[in-house]
């Protein structure tokens, strides 16, 4: 009888460590998250499982075209009735660059950017505008279905959840991002 509740113990003890593990990991490592609309499309599909390293902004600075998890700006709630929690969009611009979309193409610093991701260029204008320090300038992969900073403005670096690094579902889409 000694033995069976020596062993059940150890057991739960085994179970609690790895529960705290785990939430240790969600909480300060890597996230799963579901995409649930086509805003990134190409390159994420609605339902597309993603992987995001929620650390990553700890030690380095958003980088343009890094595909980030966020917290929607209190602008983007205003104007919408949807109460969505997490928002992913690709880094456009940085703090200091001059962003603008014309002519179906977006601009950083007066360069036109390679966007080989994208599958429809922008239908829309945004004259020059300069991205204030701590903000970044973000939009979809679908350009024109997306709502992102041509519609609400500028994001805020602190409302960063995680930097995108993987899909793991589906299988056939396996892979980094």
């Amino acid at each position: 009888m000694r033995q069976w509740k020596s062993e059940a113990k150890e057991w739960g003890k085994t179970l609690l460590y790895t529960g705290l593990l785990s939430l240790v990991l969600r909480v300060a490592v890597v996230e799963a998250f579901v995409v649930p609309t086509g805003s990134m499309r190409p390159t994420i599909l609605e339902g597309d499982r993603l992987l995001g390293s929620k650390f990553h902004y700890w030690f380095w600075r958003p980088q343009r075209g890094d595909v980030v998890v966020f917290r929607p700006p209190e602008s983007a709630q205003q104007i919408t009735d949807k109460n969505v929690p997490r928002y992913v969009k690709r880094v456009i611009a940085v703090a200091g660059d001059t962003v603008e979309v014309k002519r179906g193409h977006v601009f950083v610093n007066g360069e036109t950017i390679d966007e080989p991701y994208v599958d429809k260029s922008p239908k829309y204008r945004i004259p020059p505008i300069v991205v204030p320090a701590g903000q970044l300038f973000v939009l979809g992969d679908n350009r024109n279905e997306s709502f992102d900073s041509h519609r609400w403005g500028f994001l805020a670096q602190e409302s960063l959840i995680a930097h995108v690094f993987a899909r793991y579902w589906p299988p056939n889409r396996i892979g980094s991002l």
